[in-house]
């Protein structure tokens, strides 16, 4: 609080200081804040004549005669209109200074401290504010910098440490272990940053979820099969490094149809906190969860829990034949207050588990941007929650949703430990592709406990190293360890898996130890020294709620190497060289993203839906920013 109240002295001392030039009337603030945000969130068509209406009828709203009348000390931080302190030059619709840290269109005014103003867009500011504003409208003063640098440190994103996967000699170490990760989020939070001109924190750039956001078309299991899903494995060029190999293990689930899935039991654990006022949160989260419900029927059942300072069931378990009376529920829900996202959990499981659907679909969908701040807020104990209720037979699937105080690493981690998967909302057209298109792999999990071991025939692969998936590797041990989580599988999901290879005759950036003392260093087999098996991919899986697992297995043949890759691979490895560069990766050798765009654009295939042409966009985006 002493600094809160530090911070405001030393805005009333710094707003009369601000730039005094005329202020552009309303009209032209509007078109000012607009065209900025055409910009930088590539606004077209109907998206932006409908901002462009929605600022024009903000922008005819008059302040009331007497500002400061009747105003209760806790609205003393925000406030529509901005009435934040009686400071600076006072209440002015359009004069410089706006009400000091108020006007809806001052200088260094806005929606209010604390609202649509400091911490977005720009920094200090406000929807039309020439020192901030959603879209960055800043004043150059001498005094500005101070203010947008002070304001920037709001930013309290979280993001795991992420330690790129190495090289590892086949000799010292034949086997790779990891579970399988069909989580997307990484990528479309990329997709943000690089939108609003920013490039993402490298600890925020997941290869392995940046290259399983796109589908691939491998061959699905038969009808007859007992797996539920098909692998399947192509080895090429490292795009790269020509004289290394890449291999691409790659599986595809089975699908559903609308008419054979099986009934849901779903409980939508919704933020309702302060932090998710923004539009990019609980406004954004309701036209998501709007299109779901449009893809449910009357066998299945939604309810809701609603958590900020307190936790409550906002609507018990409905069946999706009264959808009315659940979009009225959704529809009525607003954002305030602090984030018990603890109790939430509690509350959402005992109400999932009471309505269980045997042989149905049992999930808990949780949609926030993971600022937990009351009650168990540290990882650690919210992880130990959520593994906890996974227990009970009940899967979990996050969606997160806005910025500046996202936390990254925590909603991975409670998804991963959940039995679930994990997306980012950051834009309708996203919801949309989670939640409709790609809605039967989000709910319907047809293998958990996924993992992979490749072994490696020495005598053919000197040395590898797997490209992403640093946070599910696993030992070597875990892979027959029923007890071990790992991921799951949904209908219809592809999973794919890059390793680059190092041939036996050429260079491995390994690193080197001593001689051993007591032992020789593994060597092929005698009768493996001349055969053409280049390696051998296993994968374990347990049905849904199972508990004993089961084994397939896949042989890489060497004459299988070095053909030319397919549209699939190519793009994937693409995608791969994307993350690489943007984690600054130290294999990336000289790669550059004029190769990337190369490579892209070649494989990209078949892209009926646009992601791929969108990659190709986003890459550009990011050459501009880095020559800016």
């Amino acid at each position: 609080m002493k600094r809160l109240y530090a911070a405001l002295f030393l805005l009333a001392l710094i707003v009369p200081h601000c730039s005094k030039e005329k202020a552009q009337p309303p009209e032209e603030m509007v078109k000012m804040e607009v065209e900025t945000s055409r910009k930088s969130q590539s606004l077209h068509g109907a998206e932006y004549e409908r901002n462009l209406a929605i600022l024009k009828k903000d922008a005819a709203q008059k302040p009331p005669k007497d500002i400061y009348k009747n105003v209760k000390p806790k609205a003393a931080m925000a406030g529509d209109s901005g009435v934040v302190v009686k400071m600076g030059m006072g209440y002015g619709e359009s004069s410089p200074g706006g009400g000091g840290l108020g006007g809806r269109f001052g200088s260094a005014g806005g929606h209010g401290f604390g609202g649509i103003g400091i911490g977005g867009g720009g920094g200090l500011g406000g929807r039309f504010g020439k020192m901030g504003g959603r879209s960055g409208i800043r004043v150059r003063t001498s005094r500005t910098p101070l203010l947008t640098n002070r304001f920037n440190n709001m930013n309290t994103e979280s993001y795991a440490h992420v330690a790129e996967n190495g090289f590892n000699l086949v000799t010292r170490q034949a086997l790779s272990t990891f579970s399988i990760d069909v989580d997307t989020a990484s990528y479309s939070n990329i997709r943000r940053f690089l939108t609003y001109g920013q490039m993402p924190p490298k600890d925020a750039v997941r290869i392995e979820e940046m290259i399983n956001y796109f589908s691939y078309s491998y061959g699905a299991p038969k009808a007859s099969d007992k797996t539920p899903f098909a692998v399947s494995c192509e080895v090429t060029r490292a795009p790269w490094n020509q004289k290394n190999q890449l291999l691409r293990v790659g599986i595809k689930g089975r699908s559903f149809t609308r008419k054979n899935r099986p009934p849901s039991n779903l409980v939508f654990l919704i933020d309702v906190s302060g932090s998710m006022m923004r539009p990019n949160k609980l406004p954004l989260l309701k036209q998501a969860f709007a299109l779901l419900l449009s893809q449910l029927d009357k066998r299945d059942r939604v309810g809701i829990v609603i958590y900020a300072g307190s936790q409550g069931v906002a609507l018990e378990p409905t069946t999706c034949d009264k959808k009315a009376v659940i979009a009225q529920a959704i529809d009525s829900l607003h954002a305030g207050g602090s984030t018990r996202g603890s109790a939430g959990i509690q509350a959402a499981y005992r109400l999932a588990q009471k309505h269980f659907i045997k042989n149905g679909v049992n999930r808990v969908i949780l949609a926030t941007d993971g600022d937990f701040n009351v009650g168990i807020t540290s990882e650690g104990e919210l992880v130990r929650l959520i593994k906890e209720k996974a227990a009970s037979g009940v899967f979990l699937s996050v969606l997160g949703f806005g910025m500046g105080n996202y936390k990254d690493s925590l909603l991975e981690a409670i998804a991963g430990r959940g039995n679930g998967n994990y997306a980012y909302i950051d834009t309708l057209q996203e919801a949309k592709k989670v939640l409709v298109r790609q809605i039967a792999g989000t709910l319907h999990t047809i293998a958990q406990d996924v993992k992979i071991q490749v072994e490696f025939n020495p005598a053919r692969v000197k040395a590898y190293r797997l490209l992403g998936y640093e946070n599910r590797m696993l030992k070597a041990r875990d892979f027959n360890d029923d007890k071990k989580d790992a991921g799951e599988i949904g209908a219809g999901h592809t999973v794919t898996a890059l390793y680059e290879l190092v041939p036996p005759r050429q260079k491995a950036d390994v690193g080197s130890v001593d001689t051993l003392k007591y032992q020789r260093p593994m060597e092929a087999a005698p009768g493996l020294r001349t055969s053409d098996e280049l390696l051998t991919v296993k994968i374990r899986y347990k049905q849904p709620k199972g508990k004993v697992s089961s084994r397939i297995t896949h042989v890489v043949k060497y004459e299988a190497s070095n053909k030319k890759p397919s549209l699939d691979t190519g793009f994937a490895a693409a995608v791969a060289a994307f993350g690489m560069i943007l984690r600054d990766s130290a294999h990336k050798g000289s790669l550059t993203l004029d190769h990337v765009l190369a490579m892209a654009k070649k494989y990209r295939g078949t892209d009926p839906h646009g992601y791929r042409r969108e990659f190709i966009s986003l890459v550009e985006k990011a050459k501009k920013l880095i020559k800016d």
